[in-house]
């Protein structure tokens, strides 16, 4: 991992460290505007790179967009893919990994570890103090068929190197900043928890919530404060290898199906469930989340805050879910890979109660 203001010059020298002479870069419109993509692909040409650019992606990309990157990927005769952007640009990197090392369909490897041929080498470069797909092994395609956001996951789809460079989230526009940051924010706080935490894990869910929670909200009103800026990504990092150590929760299966029914933005739709989570999962037992607060209640409202100083919705009302639908969604949950990781056990009733908590 690379960390640093200016550490996107350094892309074309870590490429090529690892074998790069054609390289796909995989992006969205959004950061080829920003200028991003172009100073990336200069630091590659300059070490020597021939390269194409993928702009594809969108969010929570699909089997069509991976689809569409093979492809382009193919045609370049690939042998470095880079994921410069967000998640989805991260995740669709990794889908097209899958693919044209393994061929068949995402479907596939709807799972862990499924892949039997190496994958070509990835660099990850993250535009968003959000996901921390750059640490993990996940990449989450959805089917546009089912509807269903398909984990599928294996440790040769790791990056080769990660380049965190605080400048990059600089100009994030605030509605986007504020949904990432509350993902990155629910990511330390629900691997804080889950059944398969481990040491490893707590510490980096710990260490990425002191950062997250200490500069949230100075990173939304001042953008340009660069240590909040550091501390946002950084820790955006860290929450992402806690996931990678001890998976997630039952704020997870609750987003996705809200996600998928009512194309509400992920960050939003963990955000909006996680304090009833919260409070679900400290009702009947000891805190689970010990390691980042004593009172899990105090730590609820914590969340509350953020979402209300980011000025995103507290209510499942509020984002056009109606109440007949819940229990649709209950189910929907229940399916979800994440939710047997929760600490406290959940089912299609206990799901339902969250969600009628959080409407």
């Amino acid at each position: 991992m690379i960390f640093g203001a200016g550490a996107l010059r350094r892309l074309g020298e870590v490429a090529v460290e690892h074998g790069a002479t054609r390289v796909l870069v995989v992006t969205d419109p959004g950061i080829v505007a920003a200028g991003h993509v172009q100073r990336g692909v200069d630091s590659l040409r300059e070490a020597g790179c021939e390269v194409t650019i993928f702009h594809g992606v969108r969010e929570n990309p699909t089997t069509g967009h991976v689809t569409a990157g093979v492809d382009v990927a193919r045609a370049l005769g690939a042998d470095c893919i880079v994921g410069l952007g967000g998640g989805s640009a991260m995740d669709a990197a990794k889908g097209i990994n899958f693919i044209l090392t393994n061929g068949g369909r995402m479907q596939d490897y709807w799972g862990v570890g499924k892949a039997t041929r190496p994958m070509l080498p990835f660099v990850a470069v993250p535009t968003t103090a959000g996901t921390g797909s750059e640490a993990q092994s996940f990449a989450l395609i959805t089917d546009p068929q089912t509807h269903q956001k398909m984990a599928c996951g294996d440790k040769k789809t790791l990056a080769r190197a990660a380049i965190l460079d605080p400048d990059l989230i600089r100009t994030v526009p605030k509605p986007v900043a504020a949904a990432t940051g509350i993902d990155a924010i629910s990511h330390a706080v629900e691997t804080a928890a889950t059944n398969r935490r481990s040491e490893v894990s707590r510490s980096l869910s710990r260490e990425a919530w002191l950062r997250l929670e200490s500069s949230f909200e100075t990173y939304l009103r001042d953008p340009e404060n660069a240590p909040a800026r550091e501390a946002m990504l950084l820790g955006a990092h860290l929450a992402g290898a806690a996931i990678e150590a001890s998976m997630l929760g039952a704020a997870h299966a609750c987003a996705n199906p809200l996600t998928a029914k009512f194309d509400v933005v992920h960050g939003i739709a963990v955000g909006l469930m996680l304090p009833h989570v919260i409070r679900f999962n400290a009702a009947e037992s000891m805190n689970p989340y010990v390691d980042l607060d004593a009172d899990a209640d105090r730590l609820a409202l914590c969340i509350e805050r953020m979402l209300q100083l980011a000025a995103l919705p507290r209510k499942l009302s509020e984002v056009g879910v109606g109440k007949d639908v819940l229990p649709e969604l209950a189910e929907m949950a229940a399916a979800q890979w994440t939710a047997r990781f929760n600490p406290r056990p959940v089912g299609e009733s206990e799901l339902l109660s969250i969600y009628t908590s959080a409407w």
